[in-house]
């Protein structure tokens, strides 16, 4: 089938390469000529395991190209996918659906037959009837739109393409199912299953999913908190929890909490539409402004621990081990690390940030902090190690070759990324924003499947 993609963002470019892999004909489209120059040669502009190789191979064999023009894409296919961005608005409360709205302006001129669009960005529910409403107008054809949601994780995106764990489809007519059912027939024969309902319900799954996911995060956080009055252990809590086939263990990692470009917009834009729905007596916005509160304030929440462990700032200078919001991918939006790591700078003090992948972007973000080109230039004379994103490569950091780089032997674990028996052993103090008792390694072994890294 030939397919288009409008929007090569991480969404639009990883979908546009995975729908080449099941085999169709894809043209990308975005109006940013240096990205489509790029994907062209076969190669992302940012950070996703396995998504250059797919890249490469198909652009190579000509199933997958790139463009700018609207009116390329319009000729090329009747079937369009929808991958633009869907940022927060300026106050963080509901959803900017310019790039919805502007592309389909952009694309509806040159539609003159039957056409299918076929959404995967996350917006409110609503959106997909304003949509086709908008497209009747201005498009000659006959236009139908569809809302398909993706569920993909950065740094697992192909993955989640590729192998998900459900297709939700909300489709206009019998035709229009049809079409998707055929687009997914490789994953659905694999056995993946694929839910058909109406347009609102397809558009409300992404966002109360990624609220839900919230609220666990959330919940861990809180428990912690308690577990920090009592001198309980939240990381063997969390196990617990997580052994119940009802609750399970992901997202119930204690730390900085979640951050990045999905939970944070999505939780805000589904209490924004709850708001504006008439929801306010069932609780929902309280419900959802609880999480976003809680999530917030574990961000504070290190700052005063850093604050409490070195006393006056100026004149400290604190290694920043991760700038990611989570590990396996070079995404820096609303990262907590990279928040925390502000805060601190303001107060004084002199932070010097080191990522696998993302030290970059971080740069482009803040460029007042300083950056080092590994794990060890960051933390030379430093007064404190903080960890902020629990990347594999500190994890396995020796301690003891650590230790002559700094001024201070203080380490600062915010994301349960290091092993403090292996710290402690070398003789230093390590501190962590949750309690948690010294058997780390023999958790890790109970649990070798627990996840540390948040969707979005």
């Amino acid at each position: 089938m030939r397919l288009t993609v409008i929007g090569c963002g991480h969404l639009g470019a990883t979908h546009a390469a995975c729908m080449a892999e099941l085999g169709h004909d894809v043209l990308g489209v975005d109006i940013d000529q240096d990205k489509v120059e790029l994907l062209n040669t076969g190669r992302a502009w940012f950070s996703e395991p396995g998504l250059d190789e797919m890249l490469t191979r198909h652009t190579h064999h000509g199933r997958l190209r790139f463009t700018t023009s609207f009116a390329e894409a319009a000729g090329f296919a009747t079937v369009h996918f929808l991958g633009v961005g869907t940022p927060s608005l300026s106050d963080n409360d509901g959803y900017d659906l310019s790039q919805v709205f502007g592309s389909m302006a952009a694309l509806a001129p040159h539609l003159t037959g039957p056409a299918l669009v076929i959404g995967k960005s996350t917006v409110p529910p609503g959106t997909t009837g304003r949509l086709a409403s908008e497209l009747d107008k201005t498009a000659s054809g006959t236009i139908e739109v569809a809302w398909n949601p993706e569920f993909l994780r950065e740094g697992h995106a192909v993955a989640d393409t590729l192998r998900p764990d459900r297709i939700v489809a909300g489709v206009p007519s019998p035709a229009a199912e049809e079409t998707v059912r055929e687009i997914y027939r490789p994953l659905t024969e694999a056995g993946v299953p694929l839910i058909v309902t109406d347009a609102v319900t397809a558009e409300l799954v992404k966002g109360a999913a990624n609220a839900f996911l919230a609220t666990k995060v959330s919940f861990i956080n809180a428990m912690a908190d308690i577990c920090d009055t009592t001198g309980a252990d939240v990381a063997t809590l969390a196990d617990a929890l997580g052994m119940d086939s009802r609750i399970g263990r992901p997202f119930l990692t204690a730390g900085l909490g979640y951050g990045g470009g999905c939970l944070p917009k999505d939780l805000r834009g589904l209490r924004a539409f709850a708001a504006t729905a008439g929801t306010r007596g069932t609780g929902t916005t309280s419900l959802l402004t609880a999480v976003d509160d809680i999530n917030s304030a574990r961000r504070q929440r290190v700052v005063d621990l850093a604050t409490s462990l070195l006393g006056e700032l100026p004149g400290k200078r604190i290694a920043l081990w991760g700038a990611a919001f989570k590990p396996g991918t070079d995404d820096v939006r609303d990262s907590p690390g990279l928040d925390v790591a502000d805060r601190l700078s303001r107060l004084g003090a002199e932070v010097v940030v080191y990522d696998p992948e993302a030290t970059g972007n971080a740069l482009v973000a803040f460029p007042h902090l300083g950056y080092a080109d590994s794990a060890a230039a960051a933390a030379h004379q430093a007064d404190a190690v903080l960890v902020v994103t629990a990347w594999p490569e500190f994890a396995a950091i020796d301690p003891a070759a650590t230790t002559a780089a700094v001024r201070d032997r203080l380490l600062i674990d915010a994301c349960q990324g290091v092993d403090p028996v292996r710290w402690r052993a070398e003789g230093w103090t390590v501190a962590a924003p949750f309690p948690t008792q010294d058997h780390h390694s023999e958790r890790t072994r109970l649990t070798p499947d627990a996840p540390t890294s948040h969707q979005g």
